[in-house]
């Protein structure tokens, strides 16, 4: 499932870059750092990691790009979590595969 991941983070992220030509506000969104966006609380879904302020599982993030949804759609389908809070999971999660040995 990694490397299935990371092909999904990565094209996202290029897909972005591409479009927009500048890469600025994607990393203005993971510099605000993942502490901000990802929390667990044993209290909130059995402490699942969900993204902050809201009830929604980081893994449905991932889950809808793997079956092939876009973005738009994940945030149309959870419209508590913002753009800015999905794009700095992606960069997480593509910092954490790319610094892997």
């Amino acid at each position: 499932m990694d490397g299935l991941v990371f092909r999904i983070v990565r094209s996202y992220i290029s897909k972005q870059v591409d479009e927009s030509g500048d890469a600025s506000r994607h990393l203005l969104a993971w510099y605000n750092g993942v502490v901000e966006v990802i929390t667990k609380n044993r209290d909130i879904l059995g402490g699942t990691p969900v993204f902050r302020g809201t009830r929604v599982p980081i893994q449905t993030l991932f889950d809808y790009l793997e079956g092939g949804e876009t973005l738009e759609e994940f945030l149309t389908g959870f419209p508590t979590v913002s753009r800015e809070s999905a794009v700095a999971a992606l960069e997480e999660a593509k910092e954490l595969l790319l610094s892997r040995p």
